[in-house]
């Protein structure tokens, strides 16, 4: 049998690395501070890992989940459970402790992968999740895995089959878990090739390996044979130092990462010119922000819009087209995006649309959560399958995106996801609170932060940072709320709608 190459139409990527592997075992295919392991190293890990979820009874297609911080043990159990067919949802830390309960259950994972503070985090609520939890941060995985030398029993992995289950919503309220098959994430990594990852990427890492942010830079790196350098937390000193260090060739990072970076005194004292290409996604990325990194980082620039949820993907190669960063780029070739209006019929050319696409990468659906499916979903006439995003935007002449709003009213703080309907929802919660409204405003720091207006009941004497410090005590810690504002009413439409522009308009002029 030949080998198996990207080039095919569909393969595991549990078999590429074992290909690669056979070419150079030696070379290093992970790094974590002093600790560095090889191809070979992680090949035969991944084969413990698959041999002792089977061991165990954990059968291909269904999932264990994890939840801890980065690490290279959370990188071996990752790939190794894929090698054995069994999807991995990995869980955000920063999540409330009933959140990610209800997660583990939705997922219905037997086993969990914890660190010492997460295990810690869910001591109150480990009888009623009532699974095994393994700790990864300690001799309890080395001693869960099947013994050295030991090989798993093969699986025919389909495409259609759950490779992991992202969760869109690490907080309170019913979490969205999204199913993204082995399919499409082959064609992220055929995707990757275009943009010179291969055997000779290396590639830093420094975002939570929950994040699918992170997922589409790690895994085509190690699956090509390249070596992926891990960062268990953000620093911006501390990137540079490694990116010199270790002749970083590719990264992904989220705007505020790029903005800290950019603004550190030292950041053109170090040499960088290692780097092939940078990626970036998740938030809004400021025109001039991508300006300065094309004039003082070495390497092209990529901005990548999507979803989670797949669905076709729009790119800007923003070292190609110095004069279009303002917009996110044009459809990827294999993806489809249209507009289409609030009767979902499309719109027409140059007019504003919701943002919808279809592309060879889509997740098979909202784990256990068929309605919320059909609400993602959008079908031309013709019956193709697309995926909504919920934001508003409009082509230009030459076939450029601009988004003009988000239909949806997330928060993108930090690049990750916060849904202020999850913390109104804490927030009318408290004894003193009638009504909530929580909007994004812009923050230095994280790019977007949440902040809330809040009508008080009457006769109630709770001041706002009472109602500030009860609230957050109940959110994880990407949720937390940066202000309250005490107003005597919400300001609505003629319909009773909230409008939340004026909101962000009255915090600007509280701020002022």
């Amino acid at each position: 049998m030949s080998a198996l190459t990207i080039d095919q139409s569909y393969g595991t990527y549990g078999e590429l690395m074992r290909e690669n592997t056979s070419r150079r075992p030696h070379h290093p295919a992970l790094i974590q501070d002093e600790r560095r392991i090889s191809h070979g190293e992680l090949d035969a890990l991944m084969d413990r890992v698959a041999a002792a979820l089977q061991r165990d009874g954990i059968a291909a297609q269904e999932a264990v989940a994890v939840c801890a911080g980065t690490s290279i043990e959370y990188a071996v159990l990752f790939l190794g459970a894929l090698r054995a067919g069994v999807a991995v949802a990995p869980l955000a830390p920063s999540s409330t402790a009933e959140s990610l309960a209800d997660m583990i259950a939705n997922a219905e994972a037997r086993i969990v992968f914890v660190d010492a503070a997460t295990a810690a985090q869910l001591a109150p609520f480990k009888e009623r999740i009532g699974v095994h939890f393994i700790a990864l941060d300690s001799d309890e995985f080395t001693a869960w895995l099947a013994p050295a030398g030991a090989t798993p029993t093969p699986v025919d992995i389909r495409p259609d089959w759950p490779f992991n289950i992202i969760y869109s919503s690490g907080t309170t309220g019913t979490p969205k878990g999204i199913v993204q098959p082995h399919g499409m994430r082959w064609v992220h990594a055929q995707r990757a090739c275009d943009h010179g990852y291969g055997p000779d990427a290396v590639t830093l890492i420094s975002t939570p390996l929950y994040s699918n942010t992170t997922l589409v830079s790690f895994f085509p790196t190690l699956v090509l044979g390249g070596i992926v350098v891990l960062m268990a937390k953000f620093d911006a000193r501390r990137y540079l130092e490694l990116a010199e260090q270790h002749h970083v060739t590719h990264t992904m990072l989220v705007p505020v990462q790029y903005s800290r970076l950019m603004a550190h005194p030292d950041f053109d004292k170090y040499d960088l010119s290692s780097f092939h290409m940078k990626f970036c996604t998740s938030a809004p990325f400021s025109g001039a922000l991508k300006a300065d990194i094309l004039k003082r980082w070495p390497g092209g620039l990529v901005e990548y819009y999507g979803m989670t949820e797949g669905g076709g993907t729009v790119v800007l190669v923003a070292h190609e087209h110095p004069d279009k960063l303002a917009t996110v780029g044009q459809p990827a070739p294999t993806s489809d995006i249209r507009l289409i209006d609030e009767s979902g019929v499309e719109v027409a050319p140059g007019e504003i649309g919701e943002v919808v696409g279809h592309s060879p990468a889509m997740m098979k659906g909202y784990h256990r959560q068929p309605e919320k499916t059909r609400e993602a979903e959008w079908y031309a006439p013709d019956g193709k399958r697309f995926i909504r995003t919920g934001d508003v935007g409009r082509f230009d002449a030459d076939g450029f995106l601009t988004l003009m709003d988000r239909k949806k009213d997330m928060i993108i703080s930090g690049g990750f996801n916060v849904y202020p309907s999850d913390l109104e929802a804490v927030l009318v919660q408290h004894p003193a609170v009638a009504e909530a409204a929580v909007v994004g405003v812009a923050s230095e720091q994280w790019g977007e932060t949440p902040v809330a207006f809040v009508v008080a009941k009457v006769g109630a004497g709770d001041t706002a940072m009472q109602i500030q410090e009860w609230t957050n005590a109940r959110l994880g810690k990407t949720q937390r709320l940066a202000a309250v504002h005490l107003v005597e009413s919400l300001p609505r439409s003629a319909i009773g709608k909230i409008l939340k522009r004026e909101l962000r308009d009255q915090h600007t002029g509280v701020k002022a």
